[in-house]
C-alpha cells in the first residue's frame, strides 16, 4: 500500500486540466466548479489510472466528485443510445450507509452525467419497492443504493451485479457501525473478481483498514488531513450546562448570534420528536428527521430545512453522515454523540467549501466520559466554558395571598399591606371519656356476648373433652344450626 499526502500549500488544480471528457468538464462547470479540492486534486488522476484507492479526508470537501467524475470518464467507452437493457447493465455500485447519503449522491452523479448516455438510478429502503424495479429493469450503468434494500433487488433478480467494473463503499466505517458487515460481504460475493474498488470516508477505523486489505488489490492511500480530524473553517465552542436549561441554552445562541437555520443533533428517536416539538412552541420552525418516519418523510424535511422553509433541524445521526446543505452557519450536539466518530461528521454539516460554522456542544454532568472520547479521537484539548442564562423565562402575576405574607405590596402603587392579625388558636377536638380509660384486659373464659346465657348443655354419650359447637353470628338471614338429636 503506497501513501501520498497532500500539503495544505499545493496550489490548487482546475478541472480543466484533467484529461476529461468535454461533456464531464461542461457539467462540472454548469455545477459552478473550477479549481479541484484536495482530495479531487489527488483521488482523480490515481482513480483515473485504474488504481484502487482508500481516501482519508475531512468530511465536505468533495470526495463524492472524486469518485464519481473519474468513474464516469472511464464509462464512458460504454454509453450508448439504445433502449435495449441489455446494452445498459450496472457497470458501477456506490454503497451508502443511509437513504439520505445515497440520494444526495445519485443527485451529485446524476448532475455530473447528465450531458452523457449514461443511466444512472437510486435504490433504497422505506419507500414502495416497483418503481424501483421497473427502472432497474430498463437498465442503468451507475446504480448507487443502500445495502438491505440493494439484497432486496438482488434476490428478485432486478440488479445483476456480473458486469460491474467498478465499486465505491462510501463512509464504509458508518455502515460497519450501524451493523451492515454481513451485508457488504454478502453483496461483494455477488461481484466480479477483477473490479476497481474505492473507499472514501471521513474516518478511517482499525475495521475499515481490514476490510481494505480484505477487498482491495493493493490500494494507495489518499489521505489530504489527519485522520479524523476537524475542519479548521468550524468554531468549537463547549457549554456546561444543565439538562433542564440546554433548550433556554440553544434559543439564545440562536438569538444573540443571529443564526438563521442551525441543525440539532440528539442521541434517541424520541429525543429528537419531543425536542422538535419543544422548539416549536418557542415559536421557531422546526422539523424532525430520525429513523422512525418514513422515507417520504425524511426527504420532504430535508428539502424544506434546504429551501429555508425550517429554522431548526432537529435529528439523529442519521443526518450526520455526508448531507450537504449549503451554507449552513452552526451545528448543536444538543446531546454529545455515543461515538466520538460521530462529532467529526455532525460538526462537519457547517463549514463546507470553504465557509465558517460553528458547531455547540452542549455538555452535562454525566457527559464528561463521552467528552473525554471525543478528546482523545482528535487529539486536542476541549475547553469547557460556563454558559450565562439570561433570566427570560416569563413570570407570572404575583398573588395577593403571597403579597400578604411576604409582607410586601401586591402591585407597584398598592399600599404596604396591614401587619397579620394573630392567628387564633386551634380549637380542640372533643373528647370522649371511654377513650380515657386504663386497660382492661379480658377474662378468656367468658364466652362471646351473643353466647352468654344460652350455652348448650353437654350432650349425652359424649366424652367430657369433646366441646360441644359454638354458636356463631348469623350473617345475611343464615339459618341457625339445628341441634343435635338425642339417641
Amino acid at each position: 500500500m503506497t501513501d501520498t499526502t497532500m500539503t495544505a500549500e499545493a496550489a490548487p488544480a482546475r478541472f480543466d486540466t484533467l484529461p476529461l471528457d468535454a461533456k464531464l468538464l461542461r457539467a462540472v462547470a454548469d455545477q459552478g466548479y473550477a479549481t479541484m479540492t484536495p482530495i479531487q486534486a489527488k483521488a482523480i488522476p490515481v482513480v483515473l489510472a485504474g488504481r484502487d484507492v482508500m481516501g482519508a479526508a475531512q468530511t465536505g470537501t468533495g470526495k463524492t466528485a472524486a469518485f464519481s467524475i473519474p468513474l464516469l470518464q472511464r464509462m464512458l467507452r460504454h454509453e450508448n443510445a439504445s433502449a435495449s437493457p441489455a446494452r445498459h447493465p450496472v457497470r458501477a455500485l456506490c454503497l451508502a450507509p443511509t437513504r439520505e447519503l445515497a440520494d444526495q449522491v445519485a443527485n451529485n452523479v446524476k448532475a455530473y452525467a447528465k450531458h452523457s448516455q449514461l443511466r444512472v438510478a437510486c435504490v433504497f429502503g422505506g419507500i414502495d419497492i416497483k418503481p424501483q424495479m421497473e427502472e432497474l429493469r430498463r437498465g442503468v450503468e451507475v446504480l448507487i443504493a443502500t445495502p438491505g434494500r440493494l439484497l432486496d433487488h438482488i434476490e428478485a433478480k432486478t440488479a445483476v451485479l456480473n458486469q460491474v467494473e467498478y465499486v465505491v463503499l462510501d463512509e464504509a466505517d458508518r455502515m460497519l457501525d450501524i451493523g451492515f458487515l454481513p451485508d457488504l460481504q454478502r453483496i461483494l460475493s455477488y461481484l466480479p473478481k477483477q473490479r476497481q474498488t474505492l473507499l472514501f470516508s471521513a474516518t478511517f477505523s482499525p475495521e475499515i483498514k481490514r476490510l481494505a486489505q480484505s477487498y482491495l488489490q493493493n490500494p494507495e492511500l489518499i489521505e489530504v488531513a489527519r485522520p479524523n480530524a476537524t475542519a479548521s473553517t468550524v468554531e468549537q465552542r463547549f457549554y456546561s450546562v444543565e439538562d433542564d436549561d440546554k433548550r433556554r441554552t440553544v434559543c439564545q445562541i440562536l438569538r444573540q448570534r443571529e443564526i438563521k437555520q442551525a441543525i440539532v443533533f440528539v442521541n434517541s428517536k424520541l429525543g429528537a420528536a419531543r425536542l422538535a416539538r419543544s422548539f416549536e412552541r418557542d415559536g421557531l420552525r422546526t422539523a424532525a428527521l430520525h429513523g422512525d418516519k418514513s422515507q417520504d418523510e425524511r426527504l420532504k424535511s430535508l428539502d424544506a430545512f434546504k429551501r429555508g422553509d425550517v429554522d431548526l433541524l432537529v435529528a439523529t445521526d442519521v443526518a450526520a453522515r455526508g448531507l450537504d446543505i449549503a451554507d449552513l452557519p452552526a451545528v448543536f450536539n444538543f446531546d454529545v454523540p455515543f461515538n466520538a466518530e460521530d462529532y467529526v461528521h455532525r460538526i462537519g454539516r457547517t463549514g463546507r467549501a470553504g465557509a465558517s460554522g460553528i458547531a455547540v456542544t452542549l455538555v452535562a454532568r454525566s457527559d464528561a466520559r463521552l467528552v473525554a472520547d471525543i478528546e482523545k479521537l482528535i487529539k486536542r484539548k476541549l475547553d469547557l466554558e460556563p454558559f450565562e442564562l439570561e433570566d427570560d423565562r416569563p413570570r407570572r402575576p404575583r398573588r395577593d395571598w403571597e403579597d400578604r405574607r411576604e409582607g410586601a405590596p401586591s402591585g407597584a402603587t398598592a399600599a404596604p399591606a396591614p401587619a397579620a392579625a394573630p392567628r387564633p388558636a386551634p380549637r380542640s377536638a372533643p373528647r370522649d371519656a371511654f377513650f380515657e380509660k386504663p386497660y382492661e384486659p379480658q377474662s378468656t373464659e367468658e364466652p362471646p356476648a351473643w353466647e352468654r346465657g344460652t350455652a348448650a348443655a353437654p350432650v349425652k354419650g359424649l366424652s367430657s373433652y369433646i366441646k360441644p359447637k359454638k354458636k356463631v353470628a348469623a350473617l345475611f338471614g343464615a339459618k341457625p344450626a339445628a341441634a343435635p338429636s338425642e339417641s
